[in-house]
């Protein structure tokens, strides 16, 4: 493998590894076999090289982490009913997908916001640290902190708003 090669898979694992994790996760509730399931799915895409020409990479890593983390799924000959029940109700690839698009467009229209209000949301919803630590980051009073992030979720709240309506009238159309 190239060095280019070598560095562009290196970048496709940093991008994609926590995502691919939170999907296995998901769907086995244990994050040692999640872990398993990140290093299985990047082991699985090196070795048939089908990282090179990926278009959709959100929706390819969803369904193959979803069905790596399914086969690692403990196979019970008894189940009861309502084993059945709770696994029927894990998400499905697709709407995976569709939860991975609708995060874009929220992250699309987090980059609009201010700078003072985009970067405490970043950091409290993104990175998940508390006020206090953000605070701390930017150095400004935790009051500040979180009253930038209620005004960036109400602002967020109406880009949101704006684009479903938008969305809706497109369809109407």
């Amino acid at each position: 493998m190239a060095k280019q090669d070598e560095a562009e898979f290196a970048a496709c694992v940093e991008r994609c590894s926590r995502f691919v994790f939170r999907v296995a996760y998901a769907v086995l509730r244990n994050s040692h076999d999640a872990e398993d399931v990140v290093q299985e799915v990047f082991l699985k895409l090196y070795r048939n090289g089908a990282w090179r020409g990926m278009r959709e990479e959100k929706a390819y890593f969803a369904r193959v982490a979803w069905r790596s983390a399914v086969d690692r799924l403990p196979k019970h000959a008894g189940a009861s009913m309502e084993e059945m029940e709770i696994a029927s109700e894990l998400p499905n690839p697709e709407q995976m997908a569709l939860d991975a698009d609708w995060q874009k467009k929220v992250h699309r229209l987090m980059d609009t916001l201010p700078e003072e209000f985009r970067q405490p949301l970043a950091l409290s919803t993104i990175e998940e640290l508390t006020s206090g630590e953000i605070a701390r980051i930017m150095e400004i009073p935790e009051g500040t902190v979180r009253t930038r992030i209620l005004r960036a979720r109400q602002l967020l709240r109406k880009k949101l708003a704006t684009l479903e309506g938008r969305s809706y009238a497109a369809k109407q159309i």
